[in-house]
């Protein structure tokens, strides 16, 4: 009986332990469901019910209205407010005093490396990283700092991953032809950012497949020529391939996804909302919307073949060795099921009308047009599959046939050859006219609204003399245009600090409000146009300066004024908190283990449901979407990554039940815990105190408290076997989700 007790007591505390888990799993699945239903259902309704009662509200009726079209003009910095030098300094600090705000001391050396080596690469800094750092945390030890991230090859990885969650980048999306290759174009943006190609250059090269500015050019021999496009930059392209979903472009969704992809990420402006309607609150008509698609309406996508003609003649001899291999198998296998298939084959037969019988029985030669199709249409009802010839055989049969199945599945067939998707105008297409359409349908066109092409926001159509496309890049990227190193400059800030100094990363519409630091977005964008577009030069001027240092936490003084005047440190008195991406963590993990593939470029991979099938960086992780499979990952999805359909301005930053499960018992974290502590007790076999120290610098970035260090050698009992509990322990603390 005191038995059965116990038993009970046990399993009542279990049911405990596990029900408010499963409370939180389900309701966030049902919060899931919610949430799609408001935004099928109850958004549009609200979002028409509030742009009639708040008509009344002023409305730009020109393009001058906007803050954010007026010309960008580089204000004074304020001065005598820091001792910093950096610009950056001055504005904030500006604001600070403006509302009686105190700042934040300087973060201590260990936690400004930690943070930025995330925020340059990802990755968390080595402990030879960390040694050398507190040897020189000088401002001239931090500059090689920043330097070395910035050169890091890594540095593209992190940047590029932001940039292809803006511009909606996808393995796979429903019915995309351009997923084979579409790797390229991303391995491109890794590369072009690794080469801080300017970021107008960046642009024209994705819109145009050029990324020159300039068309012709005069040789020292005084020769006038074409400027020839740079052979990576077709790659580039894939920006726009991956928006098709045929390679006719018989649906317009190539240039459907181009004006809403090009004027949500370059220009922050909300054209999609002029689809169906003139927008409710810019002054942006529906025929400014169908204008702009006109650039892209005569593309269609087409592959191009990537191999030399000694990788045809190799895969041919591979392929014919592969089917060779195959039918050897197959011929076997099916002598050894035949009995069991015939049967059932008849079976089925038999079961179908006299007329598809005497169709199907035909050889295939004698049979009409009219009997191949009624044999074509049974011919899903007849295929017998495996699982329902092991329903007939016995056991001993089963293993047989399964040996021969197993062969089957061994025999993986050769890689297909590489081949890359690309836009090209079609004649035929830039010769039809081209109109508003009803509801966005290319079958219920306007005839009574023929639009030419053009672009909105501008008072006179351009003159498409280098060519549709070409003629948007120059006018989206030309320095007199203020949306685009505005829009840029903020997002750019926004991934280092969490928040943009304006608010809306994706609207610099009415809707979308004013910025936050007006003065600063407006410096910042002047001299990111002087400074040629350098993102790396941006990101420079951030990094160093006393803003990105401070401190998360400021003392209890501070922080209880502070938090009165603004609680959500939208002055930036103190450094945000942020949680690390889904990249980032799998990439800690892995780095921990020491077993991170720091390769660049390639086909993405699958995780394939074991979450440890490769190493390699998770910004090479397979992501898009299906409606008839599941394709993101689920670890992705758990941490909030992003599937590619729409443009994603700034990730979620949700704290759900699967994600802390994910790191207790996922069996990457029980990987990972091993190989650490079984790193740990090699490097000390002897001194588990240091082993201790040198956990925690590894995976916090920081050495122990003594409080910590006291628990961690209690715990440890001079038995280094623990060390997998510590491991796993600081695996799970809040610290290693965080920067602070």
């Amino acid at each position: 009986m005191a038995s059965n007790r116990e038993s009970f007591r046990t399993q009542r505390s279990a049911n405990r332990r596990v029900a408010p888990v499963c409370r939180a799993i389900v309701g966030q699945l049902l919060g899931r469901y919610f949430a799609r239903y408001f935004a099928l259902v109850i958004a549009p309704c609200a979002v028409f019910a509030w742009g009639i009662t708040v008509s009344a509200r002023p409305v730009p009726k020109k393009a001058e209205e906007l803050w954010s079209l007026h010309p960008i003009a580089r204000p004074a910095v304020p001065d005598g407010l820091m001792t910093s030098r950096n610009p950056i300094d001055a504005f904030i600090a500006q604001s600070c005093v403006e509302r009686g705000l105190a700042l934040a001391g300087p973060a201590d050396p260990l936690t400004w490396l930690r943070r930025v080596t995330f925020d340059l690469t990802g990755l968390p800094p080595t402990l030879n990283e960390q040694e050398s750092y507190l040897e020189d945390p000088s401002p001239g030890g931090r500059d090689k700092a920043i330097a070395r991230l910035l050169g890091s090859e890594q540095h593209g990885v992190r940047y590029g991953r932001h940039w292809l969650d803006v511009l909606r980048y996808a393995d796979f999306d429903e019915n995309m032809p351009a997923t084979p290759g579409i790797h390229y174009w991303r391995d491109w943006v890794i590369h072009s950012i690794n080469q801080d190609l300017p970021f107008d250059d960046f642009v024209r090269a994705q819109i145009s497949g050029n990324r020159a500015a300039k068309r012709k050019t005069i040789s020292p021999e005084g020769h006038l020529s074409e400027v020839s496009p740079r052979p990576e930059d077709r790659f580039a392209l894939g920006f726009l391939a991956r928006g098709a979903t045929s390679p006719g472009n018989a649906d317009h969704q190539l240039g459907f996804s181009a004006v809403e992809t090009i004027s949500t990420a370059f220009m922050g402006m909300t054209v999609g909302c002029a689809k169906c309607h003139d927008h409710f609150f810019d002054p942006i008509r529906q025929a400014d919307y169908y204008s702009m698609k006109a650039v892209f309406d005569p593309l269609v996508v087409r592959p191009v073949d990537l191999t030399t003609p000694e990788q045809v003649f190799a895969h041919g001899r591979a392929v014919a060795e592969h089917e060779s291999r195959v039918q050897r198998v197959v011929v076997a296998m099916r002598r050894f099921v035949a009995p069991y298939h015939n049967r059932l084959y008849e079976e089925r037969l038999s079961a179908l009308p006299l007329d598809a019988q005497t169709a199907i029985r035909k050889p295939e030669k004698q049979r009409s047009a009219a009997e191949q199709k009624v044999a074509e249409d049974y011919h899903p009802i007849l295929r017998i599959d495996p699982i329902k010839i092991k329903e007939i055989m016995t056991p001993e049969v089963i293993k047989e046939y399964d040996v021969y199945l197993n062969q089957l599945a061994a025999l993986k067939a050769p890689e297909p050859l590489p081949v890359f998707w690309t836009v090209e105008d079609d004649a035929k297409r830039a010769a039809e006219k081209r109109y508003v359409l009803t509801t966005g349908d290319p079958a219920r066109p306007k005839l009574s609204q023929e639009v030419q092409p053009g672009f909105p926001l501008v008072t006179r159509p351009p003159e498409f003399r280098d060519g549709r496309r070409e003629t948007l890049g120059d006018w989206l990227t030309a320095p007199e245009n203020p949306l685009l190193a505005r829009v840029a400059v903020n997002r750019i800030w926004q991934w280092h600090f969490g928040n943009g100094l304006h608010g809306n990363a994706n609207d610099f519409g009415s809707l979308g409000g004013t910025p936050i630091h007006p003065q600063l977005l407006d410096y910042l964008a002047a001299e990111f146009i002087a400074h040629r577009f350098s993102m790396k030069w941006l990101h420079t001027l951030i990094v160093t300066s006393e803003t990105y240092q401070r401190a998360s936490v400021g003392s209890a003084e501070l922080e209880s004024i502070n938090q009165r005047i603004d609680p959500e440190n939208r002055m930036y008195w103190k450094f945000p908190l942020n949680r690390l991406e889904a990249e980032s963590i799998r990439d800690s993990l892995l780095q921990l283990a020491g077993t991170l593939d720091l390769s660049l470029g390639g086909k993405s991979f699958d995780m394939g449901g074991t979450n440890v099938s490769s190493n390699r960086r998770t910004a090479y992780l397979q992501r898009g979407f299906r409606s008839y499979q599941e394709v993101m990952p689920a670890y992705l999805q758990t941490f909030d990554g992003e599937d590619g359909r729409l443009v994603c301005p700034r990730r979620n930053q949700t704290v759900t039940a699967p994600q802390a499960l994910f790191l207790m018992n996922d069996p990457l974290t029980e990987e990972v815990s091993t190989r650490f502590a079984a790193r740990l007790a090699g490097e000390f076999p002897e001194d588990l105190t240091t082993a201790i120290r040198m956990g925690y610098r590894h995976a916090l970035g920081r050495g122990p408290t003594r409080a910590e260090e006291v628990g961690a050698r209690a715990y440890l009992a001079g038995n280094a076997a623990r060390l997998k509990g510590l491991s796993w322990a600081l695996l799970n603390l809040d610290e290693f989700l965080y920067l602070r």
